[in-house]
């Protein structure tokens, strides 16, 4: 597999590198697409019109491609951060973030951050855990990225506690894209720590907060209460690394309190409110939970099989660049 086929290296003229398109077609499609060369082989292929622009779940395609040689390692640096703060431009994105310019490898990369409830975190796109952490499953991120990924992912997993206990008032907590209890498959998450205006909700209603952005949108009231909060037990299994007690709690009273464990495990996601499981196991989710398991009593398996020398020696000395100006809780 080649990962240079998603590349796009004019995506992002500004920054003076490229990203990863969502995909591609040997044939062209209906609708919008974009005629491409597929890998530099001459084989023209139809990619989608769409970019991953955010540092979210698709990083793992840039891992990979960068530690096969496929990809440049300037793409890195390519995802916002979050979006500049640049007059009303940007003003559709969640929050009016704070941050500088500044470049690595030659890219310009504006390290904003965003604020949730006394912290401050780099946001992906929707607020989910998967995003957040799925890569860090086969990616020593923590270790390998210290100053960046290493302090966001300690205070992104506070702030889901937070949303859920404490904000929201479910007494669980755990959000990310997941079967939904009340019918499909839907994403879920905590709408302030995605990028996205509407964001990803915690509840089956929808509810979304607006802190505005200055000058440009005015804030709306704090949503007075939360609604059916529906909670996936795999988004607390990613969180072992980094809040281990908790986690461990969280799902413990999961199995207690619900008919929410079965004879392949966890079902995929619990309405906590009203008590509506969906009793579904899903090959991603439960993959996520073997891999966190795998990593927390091997001793990080994953990791050691991704992580050889050459991985290591490519990725490394670009991850480790960045320091992000994320403020844990209480600080």
């Amino acid at each position: 597999m080649n990962f240079a086929s998603y590349y796009d290296p004019a995506a992002r003229p500004d920054a003076g590198t490229g990203l990863l398109r969502g995909g591609f077609w040997p044939e062209r499609p209906e609708g919008c697409s974009v005629e491409s060369d597929y890998a530099g082989t001459g084989t023209t292929v139809y990619s989608t019109c769409h970019h991953y622009g955010s540092p979210s779940e698709t990083r793992i395609g840039t891992y990979v491609g960068i530690a096969l040689g496929q990809l440049p390692r300037e793409h890195y640096f390519g995802p916002y951060r979050t979006f500049p703060d640049n007059g009303c431009d940007w003003a559709w994105q969640d929050q009016k973030p704070t941050g500088s310019w500044t470049s690595h490898l030659g890219v310009n990369v504006w390290e904003g951050t965003y604020g949730y409830r006394g912290m401050r975190y780099v946001p992906n796109w929707g607020g989910s855990m998967f995003e957040e952490l799925m890569p860090d499953l086969v990616v020593p991120e923590a270790k390998w990225a210290p100053r960046s990924w290493g302090r966001n992912h300690p205070v992104f997993v506070k702030a889901q506690i937070e949303h859920g206990l404490r904000e929201a008032r479910y007494g669980y907590w755990g959000f990310s894209p997941s079967n939904d209890p009340h019918g499909g498959y839907r994403e879920y998450g905590v709408d302030p720590l995605g990028m996205l205006a509407e964001g990803y909700t915690s509840d089956a209603e929808r509810t979304s907060s607006d802190p505005g952005y200055e000058g440009c949108r005015p804030a709306q009231p704090e949503p007075a209460s939360y609604g059916d909060g529906v909670v996936t037990p795999h988004a607390a299994f990613l969180a072992l690394p980094y809040a281990r007690a908790e986690a461990l709690d969280n799902l413990a009273r999961l199995r207690k309190n619900f008919d929410a464990y079965g004879p392949g495990g966890f079902y995929d996601s619990v309405a906590v409110r009203s008590g509506a499981v969906s009793k579904w196991y899903l090959a991603l989710d439960q993959g996520m939970v073997m891999a966190a398991l795998g990593n927390v009593l091997a001793g990080g398996n994953l990791h050691r099989y991704f992580g050889s020398a050459d991985v290591e020696a490519r990725l490394r000395p670009v991850m480790r660049l960045e320091e992000w100006a994320v403020v844990p809780p209480g600080n």
